[in-house]
């Protein structure tokens, strides 16, 4: 639902465009030619100040719509002076158009980025500029929603980018469908350390078609898949996956073993406690609904994900593949807990001195690399680094990036973590 004033601001923006819209009766809007000393007057302006936004936007669907400015930014800027007075678009403004894609999109895990972000226990440590001046983290977690009292204090602080969410895909102010559906449009946030992405995509069997295609050596019938094609499958906005961000989900698997480990890894997150009782950062994870807590809600995505599979490949043939995944995931969860294991026990035994930002006496592999020494550097890199491309690997279609950049570092950093730990109680005695 669109609030009071963001329907006003509308209006206003309605109004100063003037009648240059007739409504057919067919949900169809058609815009007569604007009057240039309303509608056009912010471009007459801007074609001096930001002379390439306006070439920019002169080339987008919206204004051969005939929408203006005030639309999305409201009619009380009118000079250098009251430049403060612009309203700054959110997908609320974007909902007055869009509201199917801006519900699923709010429905999805992008939208939860921005608080993902500030719930990490170290944040608050990093430089502003990396967070909240988005020169690092924040500016991919920038497409998440934010809350009032976030968006009064990013305008108080000069931070207006990274409100509108939707101008992260689509960028300002072509607003481009086209280049939304373009892989490239992904790659900026989903590469490097924790999720190359673009990278493994790019170089696998699916992105080399994807590029030949393009290139026109493949005739464009060709199957070939990119980022949109599986992950936003009829322009759905939600992007949600079966395993979620970092592969973990309940309930515990009837395997033993495996349970065993994931409970470890539950403890090393933060969500469980080292006795295993639940603990308030599992509140987050439920409210941001980064993993699936249920077994109908995980079969609900593997089921979308096999109905996109299907369309090139048979059905079980794409079952057995995901299900290889799966059983990546078991094996990269046993190396790792197995590597939590033993910097607990060293924690435990008084060997190793935990952080004093740790709640707990236990390893806390969200706070990265905010620790005191290299086993600890070694556990988290073999966290957020190998396991993310051991199983990111798997379900990118990219053996590489599964076998030498994932599952073989995971046990070299393995055998550097039980190193340590050799030398950490040869120093005791």
């Amino acid at each position: 639902m669109l609030n009071k004033k963001l329907l006003l601001v509308i209006s206003i923006g309605i109004g100063l465009i003037g009648s240059m819209a007739l409504w057919t009766g067919k949900g169809v809007w058609q815009p007569e030619q604007p009057s240039s000393e309303t509608a056009d007057l912010c471009m007459d302006c801007h074609k001096d100040v930001t002379p390439q936004l306006v070439k920019d936007f002169q080339q987008s669907k919206k204004y051969a719509m005939g929408i203006r400015c005030e639309a999305c930014h409201g009619g009380e800027h009118t000079s250098a002076e009251d430049v403060a007075k612009a309203q700054i678009p959110t997908p609320e403004t974007c909902g007055g158009c869009h509201p199917d894609r801006v519900e699923q999109f709010k429905a999805g895990k992008h939208a939860f980025a921005w608080a993902a972000m500030n719930a990490m226990p170290t944040t608050h440590m990093q430089p502003m500029e990396l967070m909240e001046g988005k020169k690092g983290c924040g500016g991919c977690h920038k497409i998440g929603l934010k809350t009032e009292e976030e968006i009064k204090e990013m305008r108080a602080a000069g931070e207006i980018h990274g409100l509108a969410s939707c101008d992260s895909c689509h960028t300002r102010h072509s607003f481009s469908v086209e280049e939304a559906r373009q892989p490239e449009a992904c790659a900026t946030c989903h590469m490097g350390f924790d999720h190359p992405h673009w990278e493994m995509w790019s170089t696998s069997k699916h992105g080399v078609r994807f590029a030949l295609k393009r290139q026109g050596v493949l005739p464009p019938e060709s199957a070939a898949p990119s980022c949109q094609t599986c992950h936003m499958p009829d322009g759905n906005h939600e992007v949600r996956t079966a395993w979620g961000f970092l592969a973990v989900r309940l309930p515990l698997p009837d395997d033993k073993q495996w349970a065993e480990d994931r409970v470890t890894i539950l403890k090393a997150l933060g969500v469980l406690d080292p006795e295993g009782n639940p603990t308030p950062r599992l509140d987050v994870v439920k409210a941001a609904d980064v993993a699936r807590l249920t077994q109908e809600a995980w079969q609900a995505e593997r089921d979308k994900m096999l109905t996109v599979c299907s369309q090139c490949h048979a059905r079980v043939f794409a079952q057995a593949e995901l299900e290889k995944g799966d059983r990546i995931i078991k094996e990269a969860d046993h190396l790792l807990a197995e590597g939590i294991r033993i910097v607990a026990k060293l924690y435990e035994d008084g060997l190793l001195k935990k952080p004093e930002h740790f709640t707990y006496n236990y390893p806390d592999l969200l706070a990265f690399y905010e620790v005191n020494h290299p086993i600890e550097q070694a556990l988290f890199k073999m966290f957020l680094e190998y396991r993310m491309r051991t199983f990111q690997g798997a379900f990118h279609a990219n053996p590489d990036y599964t076998f030498w950049y994932g599952w073989a570092e995971m046990k070299a950093a393995l055998t550097e973590i039980k190193t340590w730990e050799r030398e950490l109680r040869r120093s005791e005695r």
